[in-house]
């Protein structure tokens, strides 16, 4: 048997059927840094250690000790399918014949990252940024259409001390293709110690970035609050709607809606760089998704929308005015149709995604 190995990227997240795989191996073959996580586990096994480059070589061993009746473990960092050992066997697994064999998932950089950050995965992209066997070309049209789809993107590999230009090209292509405000997570590995770090976009090309280091790209949505990057799924959550509400879309099912700025309103202008009063209170109420400014007032369940001020761009108003017009005829509506209220604005928050929208964008909190 040939068992191909994720041992996660620390020693407490390798799985326990990993654990008992390598406890029932006779035969151990790693990249030998791989083994200093495991190395409790090897007392009595014949190890054979591998360096970097010689991934076709680890194979073939393991092939020929298997045929030799021993139980094989290979030992992939991460999770074996992911840029590891997997890749290399199942690419050659036609050479042969009678092969027992099997994978043990990891927990891979991505998702290992992503629970130092906080909750930034959503869907998601996986580009290793090295172009040792992979052309350039190739790499910065991955990156291309994974940022204008507004996926996630998780960057591998991104950078050695002689390998850089693809790591530039991908932050040239990004703030091409989406906001230079959008979070990005920088998860560095050294020694045993994990670092993270988040800044926006546009200062990503600026950081302190090594091969040891995962790069969690937020889309259009993603947000940081009180330290952690978050891009929400669009869950429905309830809250008591403000008072004067139903006032106001009684007036608004009636037909009596002022659209664009209502400079005779007591209160304009109530948000910075207002352009439209069309949606005095927002049909999306409570969204619960700080990727437009707001927040929860703390232990009130109240949310607060003081500092959002993207329902009140024009560009959006004209992507949901039309849809709130035909749809929503009473107050009931909006709780019935809520999951299509949340789809529209996911939607238009993605067509919008260029609109300064005051990102709720809080690395001190």
């Amino acid at each position: 048997m040939i068992s191909l190995i994720g041992i996660g990227s620390k020693r407490e997240h390798i799985t326990l059927k990993a654990v008992d795989k390598i406890k029932e191996a006779d035969v151990i073959i790693a990249y030998y840094p791989y083994l200093e996580h495991i190395e409790d586990l090897l007392e009595g096994k014949e190890v054979l250690r591998r360096g970097m480059g010689d991934e076709m070589e680890r194979v073939e061993l393991a092939i020929e000790k298997e045929k030799e009746g021993n139980n094989v473990a290979i030992i992939s960092s991460g999770d074996p399918g992911i840029y590891g050992m997997a890749n290399v066997y199942f690419q050659i697994i036609d050479k042969y014949t009678d092969l027992e064999f099997e994978v043990i998932p990891g927990v891979t950089a991505a998702t290992y990252s992503a629970s130092a950050l906080g909750a930034p995965l959503h869907d998601m992209a996986i580009i290793s940024l090295s172009n040792l066997l992979t052309p350039l070309e190739e790499i910065e049209r991955k990156i291309k259409y994974a940022a204008i789809a507004d996926l996630v993107i998780a960057f591998y590999n991104p950078k050695s001390k002689t390998r850089t230009e693809p790591f530039e090209r991908a932050c040239e292509i990004l703030v091409e293709n989406r906001n230079p405000e959008t979070p990005v997570g920088i998860v560095k590995t050294e020694g045993t110690e994990t670092i993270t770090h988040i800044c926006k976009l546009g200062q990503l090309k600026d950081q302190d970035i090594h091969m040891s280091t995962t790069i969690i790209v937020g889309n259009s949505m993603t947000y940081v609050k009180k330290g952690h990057m978050i891009t929400p799924r669009g869950y429905k959550m309830n809250a008591k709607l403000p008072e004067q509400t139903e006032e106001f879309y009684e007036r608004f099912f009636n037909g009596d809606i002022q659209e664009g700025r209502n400079l005779e309103c007591e209160y304009f202008p109530c948000h910075d760089g207002q352009e439209s009063c069309t949606f005095c209170y927002c049909p999306f109420y409570p969204c619960a998704d700080g990727s437009t400014g707001g927040n929860w007032i703390t232990d009130k369940n109240v949310w607060n929308c003081k500092d959002c001020n993207w329902v009140h761009k024009q560009e959006v108003v004209d992507e949901i005015l039309d849809y709130v017009k035909d749809n929503i005829k009473s107050m009931d509506d909006f709780d019935k149709k809520k999951k299509d209220l949340l789809k529209l604005r996911r939607a238009t928050i993605y067509k919008t995604r260029d609109l300064d929208f005051n990102r709720n964008y809080d690395l001190d909190n």
